[in-house]
């Protein structure tokens, strides 16, 4: 069994902290508390397996090695009561023991236009300068 690192990227930060503003704002401390386990769930999953079942190999619409990965997968494992999550993380693995996570976006957005171009770089084994 391969044991891989999972790296969160500076986009991908402020994106798990805006979701968390947003939740915190929107829904209160439970809800918030409830979407950070499903996250949490969906992150060690990517991690553990980044070509799990319900993983989409995107690199026909993203013209790289990138993997989405729609949280709600993770319900399940995460126990969660949350109905409806919206989030899909957007990562790649450049690396047999690395997991990249680029982005969490809201399953509405057009993922290629929020990807960063050193992203996509890295993913497809450029140097991004």
């Amino acid at each position: 069994m391969i044991v891989r690192r999972l790296i969160i990227t500076d986009p991908a930060r402020d994106d798990l902290a805006d979701i968390r503003r947003y939740t915190r704002e929107r829904w209160g401390d439970r809800m918030l508390d409830a979407y950070d386990i499903l996250l949490k769930q969906a992150l060690l999953d990517i991690r553990d397996d980044p070509n799990r079942p319900g993983s989409k190999d995107r690199s026909d619409d993203l013209l790289a090695p990138i993997r989405s990965y729609h949280v709600a997968l993770s319900r399940g494992r995460a126990g969660s009561r949350i109905k409806a999550p919206r989030h899909v993380l957007l990562y790649f693995e450049p690396k047999e023991d690395t997991v990249v996570l680029s982005r969490v976006l809201h399953d509405s957005r057009d993922l290629a236009r929020h990807l960063p171009d050193a992203h996509w770089m890295e993913a497809k084994g450029e140097s991004g300068g």
